[in-house]
């Protein structure tokens, strides 16, 4: 299955394997696909004298699997089918975390929390081999395992076992299940996933334990352009800099390709976000990533930055570039079908409605954008747009109306996500003109409204605008001296990566020029 090429990538990704490791394989020698995974396992362990495979036939009818051994010892890390597209990745990785190696590898504080999971937690994750999202849930899962003998993780390759997805009403990926119920859908990195463990399982990790304090000249909170863009130019100034983040590339990873970075033709979010990290190394600069801010305390000279796990983060500067997220609808019934038929990526869950009748709610350039992705797969796609007119670009309107299966309202609200109980069935909609009510059948909605500012933990400090932008000044100066703002958190126009990466260095010099001024 493996050309030699990837053969040969491979093997020098595993030439500094240090333990060996095996591939306990079972299938159904009845399935059409039980000999390509033969295949492919075959081909990986021929990559390493450190791995080698095991085979079972079993009669059960749907049994396309196999676990990952350390040693002949249970890594818990396991695979429901073949592991190609972008799922290979997570398999190779999965073999470098359990040998202690790997660039994902979270550092010792964030160990500290996974290991302090206690109950028993069996994960199951569904993916599509096509999607972006899914190997990031994929591979922060599989380090949940390895690293806590009470966690095992699965991952199941969705189009091949089509009748459990089905029987658990799945329409969109990644899906995970938690001991049987539904924990989790959509992208997430690990510091989401982490709280989510630990809101819902018990774990012996306390916040009430002496914090962990660390002193810098500045702190940038986010590691997305504007960010990466602050804490550079303020390491350039020979300052202390440090960058706390969710998750360093930011909202800019979601990104699939980039075309208006001026002098940059093209780009994608993922090599965009490489570079960014790049670029931070060549500095003194310290990265704290997969951090969850708790709360904050910006009054006085010193700020002060706690996160989730017992850092607080100190410094006299503060420059707060966490960014936006996609923006909910907050009706009735659309937390309740997340992943049952409400989605947010038509590159990622847009095949599981192949051939059927589909809503996308947003007329700016990315509801249209997704209008006509949909099209091509979609018997029909509805278009809901709040405003009177559609705001896309008119080139995208213009390809709308030559899609017969396209059909737009504007002026129309959606008041509420209408189902069965395990999955969507139609949305009820407002006519804003006419106030007329009226529900249509659907069986998916793509959500697609634009962003919303990350300023939740400093929203009851800092001035905001009405929709939660952080307030700046013409050098990015908030209501507080000493903290600044930058990015599409911040009230600047226009969220373009461009000037997110404009803003931050403009905040670094506002925050450099206010500390030498005292």
């Amino acid at each position: 299955m493996l050309d030699q090429s990837i053969k040969d990538q491979v093997t020098s990704v595993f030439q500094l394997l240090e333990n060996r490791y095996t591939f306990a394989v079972k299938f159904n020698p009845n399935r059409s696909d039980a000999q390509e995974l033969v295949g492919f396992i075959n081909d990986v362990v021929s990559c390493s004298s450190l791995l080698n495979a095991t085979f079972s036939e079993v009669d059960k009818v749907d049994i396309l699997e196999f676990s990952l051994l350390k040693e002949g010892n249970d890594t818990g890390v396991k695979f429901q089918g073949i592991p190609g597209g972008h799922e290979f990745t997570s398999l190779l990785l999965a073999v470098l975390n359990a040998d202690g190696k790997g660039k994902n590898l979270p550092d010792e504080t964030i160990m500290r929390r996974i290991k302090g999971i206690q109950e028993k937690v069996t994960l199951q994750t569904f993916v599509s081999l096509s999607c972006t999202n899914c190997p990031d849930v994929v591979q922060t899962l599989n380090i949940f395992a390895l690293l806590n003998p009470n966690i095992t993780h699965e991952m199941v390759d969705g189009a091949r076992f089509e009748d459990e997805v089905n029987s658990l009403h799945i329409q969109a990926v990644p899906t995970v299940f938690a001991n049987g119920k539904q924990f989790h859908t959509g992208r997430g990195d690990l510091a989401t996933l982490l709280r989510k463990m630990e809101d819902t399982f018990d774990c012996l990790f306390d916040d009430s334990c002496k914090p962990t304090v660390r002193e810098f000249d500045v702190v940038v909170v986010g590691g997305g352009p504007a960010g990466s863009s602050a804490a550079i130019y303020s390491a350039r100034k020979g300052l202390k800099v440090a960058i706390v983040a969710e998750r360093m590339g930011g909202q800019v990873k979601e990104t699939v390709g980039i075309e208006n970075i001026i002098s940059v033709p093209y780009t994608t979010g993922e090599k965009l976000a490489a570079d960014l990290q790049k670029h931070i190394a060549e500095y003194s600069i310290e990265v704290f990533d997969q951090r969850t801010i708790d709360r904050v305390d910006l009054q006085g000279n010193v700020k002060k930055v706690y996160a989730i796990g017992g850092e607080v983060f100190e410094s006299k500067s503060l420059i707060i570039a966490t960014g936006a997220s996609w923006r909910k609808l907050n009706v009735p019934g659309e937390s309740d079908y997340m992943g049952r038929g409400v989605a947010f990526c038509p590159h990622c869950d847009g095949p599981f409605y192949q051939g059927k009748d589909v809503a996308v709610i947003g007329g700016g350039n990315s509801g249209i954008e997704a209008a006509i992705d949909l099209a091509g797969i979609c018997r029909k796609v509805t278009v809901i747009e709040f405003a009177d007119t559609l705001k896309a670009d008119e080139v995208l309107q213009k390809k709308t109306q030559s899609l017969d299966n396209i059909e737009i309202f504007t002026s129309t609200e959606t008041t509420e996500v209408i189902g069965n109980g395990s999955k969507m069935t139609a949305l009820r909609m407002k006519n804003r003109e006419t106030n007329e009510e009226q529900e249509m059948p659907f069986d998916g909605v793509f959500v697609q409204i634009g962003l919303a500012a990350n300023s939740k933990p400093f929203a009851d400090q800092l001035e905001t605008s009405p929709i939660g932008e952080i307030k700046i000044d013409e050098r990015c100066r908030t209501s507080i001296p000493g903290v600044y703002a930058a990015g599409d958190v911040s009230t600047v126009p226009y969220k373009q990566i461009i000037i997110a990466m404009g803003e931050g260095a403009k905040a670094a010099l506002t925050a450099f020029d206010d500390r030498i001024r005292q």
